[in-house]
Formats: structure tokens, sequence, C-alpha cells
């Protein structure tokens, strides 16, 4: 599903589901500020499935989508459909690498045990290439590498690493926000590890005090 045609959540829809879910966990209270002391923010895993259960829609969107922390990485399963065939996709992705700056935001991820299972078109191409073995599943990145039409935020992807910069994806650098948010954060904090930890992925925050000045002339512009 394109970017585009991505559903938009309505702020109201997700305040009430956020109210909501603090009524029924008010430990996650607790934990917020235990985290802010640390620079560090939990995001229940409960919330990103709630967001990707609320945007996953369409004929070519994923389905059955589970999520599960398997620390420090996080395991994903879905189903989707490529080339005429029904795949059951199984992976988990360790994030090792994170360089954000005012034009960029580059992520290296780690994918560990991938596995492709066909639940219909086994006549297909792919299906074909699954079932004989010729794929190398332990190395992702090659395969990716030699995808026919390469995401535009891709810029690397070897072995079992994948690298890509979510800047050079248009609905993020030309928003206006995401751009202001950049200027004014990434002098002062900037995300050190992205893990996951009890069913939460963590986000570890760096301070640089030093940027304070650069930061207020960056939100005075």
């Amino acid at each position: 599903m394109s970017p585009s045609a991505m559903p938009k959540l309505k702020p109201k829809v997700l305040v009430h589901a956020a109210t909501d879910y603090l009524k029924a966990h008010p430990e996650e209270v607790v934990r917020a500020l235990r985290g802010a002391v640390g620079l560090r923010a939990g995001i229940p895993l409960d919330a990103l499935r709630y967001l990707v259960a609320e945007l996953a829609s369409g004929p070519k969107a994923p389905t059955d989508v589970v999520l599960e922390a398997v620390p420090p990485g996080l395991r994903a399963g879905l189903t989707v459909r490529a080339m005429g065939t029904t795949l059951r996709v199984r992976l988990t992705v360790f994030v090792e690498e994170l360089d954000l700056a005012h034009d960029a935001a580059v992520v290296t991820a780690r994918i560990a045990d991938l596995n492709l299972e066909v639940l219909d078109g086994e006549d297909s191409p792919v299906a074909g290439l699954i079932k004989s073995g010729a794929l190398d599943l332990s190395k992702p990145g090659n395969l990716v590498a030699y995808m026919p039409k390469r995401p535009e935020l891709l810029i690397d992807a070897k072995d079992d690493r994948i690298t890509v910069d979510l800047m050079k994806v248009p609905k993020l650098r030309d928003n206006p926000k995401v751009r202001r948010i950049f200027d004014v954060g990434l002098p002062v904090v900037n995300i050190a590890a992205i893990t996951t930890k009890d069913d939460h992925l963590d986000i570890q925050f760096k301070a640089k005090p030093s940027g304070i000045g650069e930061a207020i002339a960056a939100a005075q512009r």
C-alpha cells in the first residue's frame, strides 16, 4: 500500500484509544515516569499492534500481523500477496545503528530468522523459488539488493543487514512538522538505541546540552 493510500487516523480516535489503554494499564504511567528519568521512552507493542490494525487496509495490505518482543529485537509475522503468491513471512529485526541528522534518518537493521511459507499460488515462479530452496534466506539483504524495483528509501542491503534512509520518503521529507522536529530537537537530543523489553519498544535518547543554543535559534526561525 502506497503512503498516499494509507487511511488517516483521527487525533480524537487516537486520544480516546490511548486513554482507554492507560485506564486498563495504569502501570504504564509509572513506567513512563521512570523512563523519563533515564531518557528512555517505552512504547507498548499493543500500541503498535493497534496502529497496524488501523492502517493495514486495502487489497495489497499485509494481514494477520503479529508483533512480539524478542529482546533486543522485534519478531514480526505477516501474510502478504506478492506476484500471484500468498506468503506467510516471519522474521526478527534488530536495530543496530542509527544516524539522525537534519536531512537524513539512516537506520541499519539486521534481519534474522527469515522464513517464507507458501500459502497458495504453488505454480507461481516465486513459490517455485521458495520451495526449491534456491533462495538463501539467511542473507535477506542480498535478496532485497536484487529486487527489480528497489524502494527509494533503501541505501544498502548486504547479507543479513539492510540500511534505509527514512527521510527519502516524500511524506516525511516534505512534512514541515517533521522538519521542524528535526531542526529543533536534534541539536539537544538524539536517539541512541531502539530495543525491545517486556512487550515494549524501548527508545533510548542521548542528551546534548551543548546544542541548546542551536535549538533555540531553530525554534525562533
